[in-house]
């Protein structure tokens, strides 16, 4: 039977006739509603005429998270007074409960890709809602993309609906509305619930988040609010957090409470969150959950909010090649979103763990996945799709240049794309796969060289990283999974049966797939590894190492998932990834003491295939998280597109280096002296000794360094033909200046002989005869009226002449240089030779100046020439006395 007096109780019932009349016209609409509304749960079922108003139709209603997904469709499904897998059903990636009777099916927006890429027409549907679109994920945003494309070429009928409580409406509307102008946005009345807001900082500064690290100052304070909040509030509270080691951590803070403490989020077993959604049982509870729920859900019972105000997001470390979570602080949005939840029922509260004064400064949005992420499996759907660039594609955000080049990279080295970036065939059945485009390229490859099955349960350890108390070796928590009983456990075991059904379709031949012992074993992999880049279809093979060790498997697979991080030992603890990346075991670093990676099988490998890593903070190197053993031929094989070898001639330590090198990447896997360089080589190498170890290594006398001044004042002021002789130029030019010397130089003692000042007369402009005006233009020395040649700096901004004030009488205008361009400023000197004055302007001096300095320094000096006309006295270098005696 239909709950229709709970249907007529949600507000969003008031936007539904706007919403019907501007799908029946364009087609699209954006919906806004708060939550609470009924948006997610009555906008579908009134869609497909479920509940007696309009015609029947098929709805399709994609969310971004599995939780949301099942609990949507569990919830409309009692609003029908039916089960789910009737008329309303879920699809989730292993698990469905849809039938031919199915009118609402919710789905993860990564389904709704498969389904897209499979049948682009969605055949049967007629409606899609792009629920809580304003999250940004990169699956929402493609789907919304494909969609577009499909109601642009193949079904303008198909309606579409973008969703959400808090979103970029106007954005959302334009992009839906394409070349006919925007979309209508359709807003709906919020629950009138009233949710108060309590600001509840730390009262001492805590570290801000870095990484995966949360300052456990935090968390502690966390715990301390929730404790308040049951003092202070009746009902559950909700309590955000980043992470499940977070929910962990405030958990056993909050041992002792007078409470159920329940925790929710993407890894908790669906029982757990059935149960927490299910409601309580007269206990109160608190309920600690990541942003899963955020949206789309409500827990019976919450009257109380703490947001530690912290979200867990995907980014891309595109310079190490790592791609991890990262804690950020959450959006205005998101805290909106929140504090929402408190709302759901009856009046509210919210704890906020951040001051008022800092909530104006956080980002309204959360920022696009398509900004930050790695965006090798959005390449290799926009291949599939037929559209490689994505310049086709309606997108709120256009995917960052260099990203896509690096995933178009990575997809045409596993061979899921070719040349012009087109999907292969392997490629496609990649993307049919439902888990990462290098996951899928180990399973594909794996399966033909151990097995389907023992491929596919390593590759689903790697497509959900396992707890932390399984360890760091890939080995061994693949053995701890196999026996293990936890929610984990279970997951994963899903996770690897989907994973060998989709592994054993045509083209990946079956090996027997038995489970080998759990000891190590001494066997190599490279027997294991050789055929490993031959591809999935190599049936012929399939199968034939499938009683190799745990370790060796894992090692294999986890290296053809990612090549570019095989790694080879340097020290205690201490690996170089392929990629040029150092990475370090847990506990390795200086001081770390004994942790995790102290007791790790990992520690004493020669050879490691890293399947996770993240760069702590201020870490240059990356740490690993798990990783296998592996040998030097299973790192080969599976990293075979990175072997080369070939000729090196380089500077190292002072002196050329040429060598004939083997590298894995980065990694030096051999080398041996090379006999005859290539002279070219020998003077690059030279060359890049000289950038690396800058021009001081040259021979600097006063008078190249003179020459050098002069040559910089006459660019810098006139301009051409005269060079550049700062630095960069110089280096940039350095065959130009220095070839003659660089040809001889083979180390650091060869560049330290070479005279700079010969060789810098080399860049003067001799072909257009400049050169012979070098001298008028930037005199090195000018004569003064006592017939002295006085040296000219031009080491600052001006020209400086520094010359005893008394060789200048009778000079009434300060000397001009560069054509007389630039005035010399000149440094009037006592007879001591210590500074007088300084002018630019002689004529002025002598007029205004002298007098003052007369008076000063006559007495000082009694015996030098002090005229009171300067202007008309002979000029002198010697005392009176001896001017008198000629």
């Amino acid at each position: 039977m239909i709950a229709r007096d709970a249907l007529a109780q949600l507000p969003v019932r008031t936007a539904l006739p706007a919403l019907r009349e501007a799908l029946d016209g364009a087609g699209t609409a954006v919906l806004c509603a708060p939550p609470g509304t009924g948006k997610t749960t009555l906008v579908p079922l009134e869609l497909a005429g479920l509940t007696g108003a309009g015609p029947r139709r098929r709805v399709l209603v994609a969310e971004p998270r599995r939780i949301a997904a099942r609990a949507a469709a569990r919830r409309m499904a009692w609003l029908l007074g039916g089960k789910t897998g009737e008329q309303v059903g879920f699809t989730v990636r292993g698990e469905r409960r849809a039938g031919p009777r199915t009118a609402v099916e919710v789905v993860t927006t990564g389904v709704l890709l498969q389904r897209l890429q499979r049948d682009p027409e969605l055949a049967g549907v007629d409606v899609v809602v792009l629920d809580e679109c304003h999250e940004r994920h990169l699956d929402a945003d493609t789907c919304a993309a494909f969609l577009l494309d499909v109601r642009e070429t193949l079904r303008p009928e198909l309606r579409l609906v973008a969703a959400s409580a808090t979103t970029d409406a106007q954005g959302w509307a334009r992009l839906l509305g394409g070349s006919d102008g925007a979309a209508q946005v359709v807003e709906a009345a919020g629950v009138s619930h009233p949710v108060d807001v309590v600001w509840a900082p730390p009262e001492r500064p805590v570290r801000p988040a870095h990484g995966l690290r949360v300052d456990p100052a935090l968390l502690t304070h966390v715990a301390g609010v929730v404790r308040r909040a049951l003092r202070e509030r009746s009902g559950d509270v909700l309590c955000f957090l980043p992470g499940v080691g977070e929910i962990g951590r405030v958990a056993g803070e909050l041992a002792g409470v007078d409470a159920e403490v329940l925790q929710v989020h993407g890894r908790a077993p669906a029982e757990v969150q059935d149960a927490v959604l299910a409601g309580g049982d007269g206990v109160r509870r608190v309920v600690l959950a990541t942003s899963v729920a955020e949206s789309s859900l409500t827990v019976p019972g919450v009257r109380v909010v703490v947001d530690s105000g912290l979200a867990r997001v995907p980014r891309m470390d595109h310079a190490r090649g790592l791609s991890a979570l990262t804690t950020v602080r959450a959006s205005r949005a998101a805290a909106r979103q929140r504090a929402g939840r408190a709302g759901r029922e009856a009046p509210g509260v919210v704890y906020r763990c951040w001051a008022e004064g800092e909530d104006a400064r956080l980002p309204a949005f959360p920022e696009p996945e398509i900004k930050v992420a790695d965006l090798t499996a959005f390449a290799l759907q926009t291949a599939c799709w037929g559209d490689p660039s994505a310049s086709g594609l309606a997108l709120l955000d256009p995917p960052p240049a260099g990203a896509l080049a690096a995933a178009r990279e990575v997809l045409t080295a596993i061979g899921a794309v070719d040349g012009d970036g087109r999907a292969t065939p392997r490629g496609a059945r990649m993307a049919r796969m439902g888990v990462h485009p290098r996951l899928a390229r180990a399973l594909l490859d794996g399966a033909a060289e151990v097995g389907v099955k023992r491929a596919a349960e390593v590759v689903a350890l790697l497509s959900e990283e396992p707890p932390r108390a399984y360890g760091d070796d890939l080995a061994a928590a693949w053995r701890t999974a196999r026996r293990g009983g936890d929610g984990y456990a279970a997951r994963w075991r899903q996770e690897a049966r989907r994973l060998a059904s989709v592994g054993a379709e045509p083209g990946v031949a079956r090996g027997s797939g038995g489970s080998a012992g759990t000891g190590g074993s001494a066997e190599s992999g490279a027997a294991v590894g050789a055929r490993a880049s031959a591809g999935a279809d190599a049936g012929a093979n399939a199968g034939a190492n499938a009683g190799a060790s745990d370790d060796v498997v894992a090692g294999l697979v986890a290296a053809l998932a990612f090549p570019e991080r095989v790694a080879r030992a340097r020290g205690v603890g201490g690996y170089l990834m392929a990629s040029g990346t150092g990475a370090e075991l847990a506990g390795a670093g200086p001081g770390a003491g004994a942790r995790a990676g102290d007791g790790s099988r990992l520690r004493d490998a020669g050879w490691l295939a890293v399947a996770v890593a993240d760069r702590p903070v201020a870490s240059v190197s990356a740490r690993v998280r798990l990783a296998a053993v592996i040998d030097e031929e299973t790192a080969r094989a599976a990293a075979r597109a990175l072997y080369s070898s070939g000729e090196e001639v380089g500077w190292s330590d002072g002196e050329v280096v040429a060598r004939t090198v083997t590298r894995l990447g980065a990694i030096e896997l051999s080398s041996r002296p090379l006999g005859a360089p290539d002279p070219e080589l020998l003077r690059d190498a030279v060359v890049s000794g000289l950038r690396q170890e800058g021009l001081g290594l040259l021979r600097w006398s006063p008078a190249a360094q003179a020459l050098r001044q002069r040559m910089a004042f006459l660019h810098r002021e006139v301009g051409a033909p005269w060079p550049d002789v700062s630095d960069a130029a110089l280096l940039e030019r350095a065959w130009d200046w220095l070839g003659i010397e660089l040809g001889r130089a083979r180390r650091r003692a060869d560049l330290e002989r070479i005279d700079a000042g010969q060789a810098l007369n080399r860049l003067l402009p001799w072909a257009t005869g400049d050169a012979a005006r070098f001298d008028a233009l930037a005199p090195e020395r000018v004569e003064v009226p006592s017939g002295s040649r006085i040296r000219v700096d031009y080491g600052g901004e001006q020209p400086v002449l520094a010359v005893k004030l008394q060789e200048l009488f009778g000079w009434h205008e300060s000397p001009r240089v560069a054509d007389g361009r630039v005035p010399v400023l000149v440094h009037l000197l006592s007879p001591a030779g210590r500074p007088a004055a300084v002018t630019a302007d002689l004529a002025s001096f002598w007029r205004d100046g002298y007098r003052a300095v007369r008076a000063e320094l006559r007495g000082r000096y009694p015996k030098h020439p002090w005229p009171e006309d300067p202007t008309t006295a002979e000029p002198t270098r010697h005392t009176s006395a001896r001017l008198k005696r000629g």
